[in-house]
C-alpha cells in the first residue's frame, strides 16, 4: 500500500539546471515538438531526434540533485509507510538523490529501446541512427522515452497506488498534461489529502486541498519536514 504518492514534474529539476518544457522560454518554445518528440518525427529524421536527446542526456549527466530531490529521498527513508515517486521527468535525479521507489511514467533518458523488437538496454552517452539493436540487430534504436501520442508507462500500477494513497502531492507540474493532470482527482476520490507544491498555481490547483507556492528547493524540504513531524 502506498501511503504517499508523489507526482514530480519538470519544475523539480529546473533548479538543477534542466530546462522545463512549457514555461516561457521552455524547451517546447525552442524546438518543434512534432520534429523531436513524436514517432512521426523520429521516422522522418531520426538523426535530429537523436541529437536532441543526446543533448538532453549530456545536460542531465552534468546536473546534480537539488534539495527538493534530496528531501523526497529523506521522506522515503524515514516515513513509516510506503512512499512512491511517480515522475514525469526522464532524468535520474531522484535516484541519484537516494530515492529507490521511483516510477518513470514518461520513460528514462538513460535507457534505449528497439522500436522493432521492444528490447531495452542502458543507453550510451551518444545514440545514433546507425546503432543496431543488441538483441535483434535492427537499425531501429530510439530513446526509451514516451513521445506525444504514445501511452505513458506503468499506468496500471500508478492508478492502483493512487487508489490506496492517504496523501498525494504534485510537485513542479503544469497540470496541463494528461493523464497525470487527473491523478489528483483519482487520489481525492480515494480519500487522500492532496497537496500541490509549485512555483505558481497549476491549471488544476483548485482540485487540491492545499497549495504551497515557491521554489521547489525551498518548499519541498519544508513540506517533507511537516509530514515527518506529523508522524510523531
Amino acid at each position: 500500500m502506498a501511503g504517499i504518492v508523489i507526482l514530480s514534474g519538470a519544475g523539480i529539476s529546473a533548479e538543477s539546471g534542466l530546462g522545463t518544457f512549457r514555461d516561457a522560454g521552455g524547451l517546447w518554445q525552442q524546438y518543434d515538438l512534432e520534429q523531436v518528440a513524436t514517432p512521426e518525427g523520429f521516422a522522418r529524421d531520426p538523426a535530429l531526434v537523436h541529437d536532441f536527446y543526446n543533448a538532453r542526456r549530456a545536460n542531465a549527466s552534468g546536473a546534480s540533485p537539488n534539495p527538493a530531490h534530496e528531501a523526497l529521498a529523506r521522506l522515503e527513508k524515514f516515513y513509516p509507510g510506503e512512499v512512491l515517486i511517480v515522475t514525469q521527468n526522464i532524468d535520474d535525479l531522484h535516484e541519484r538523490a537516494g530515492a529507490r521507489n521511483v516510477v518513470h511514467m514518461h520513460g528514462d533518458l538513460f535507457r534505449a529501446l528497439c522500436a522493432a523488437c521492444g528490447h531495452r538496454w542502458d543507453a550510451p552517452a551518444v545514440m545514433d541512427p546507425a546503432d543496431a539493436c543488441p538483441a535483434c540487430g535492427a537499425l531501429a534504436t530510439r530513446p526509451d522515452v514516451v513521445w506525444f501520442g504514445e501511452v505513458p508507462y506503468h499506468l496500471e500500477a500508478i492508478f492502483a497506488a493512487l487508489h490506496e494513497a492517504r496523501l498525494f502531492a504534485a510537485i513542479g507540474t503544469s497540470g496541463s498534461v494528461y493523464p497525470a493532470a487527473a491523478f489528483v482527482e483519482d487520489a481525492a476520490r480515494a480519500g487522500a489529502h492532496c497537496v500541490e507544491l509549485n512555483l505558481e498555481p497549476s491549471e488544476v490547483v483548485e482540485a487540491f486541498d492545499e497549495a504551497r507556492q515557491g521554489r521547489a528547493s525551498a518548499i519541498v524540504p519544508d513540506w517533507v519536514e511537516d509530514v515527518l513531524s506529523a508522524q510523531g
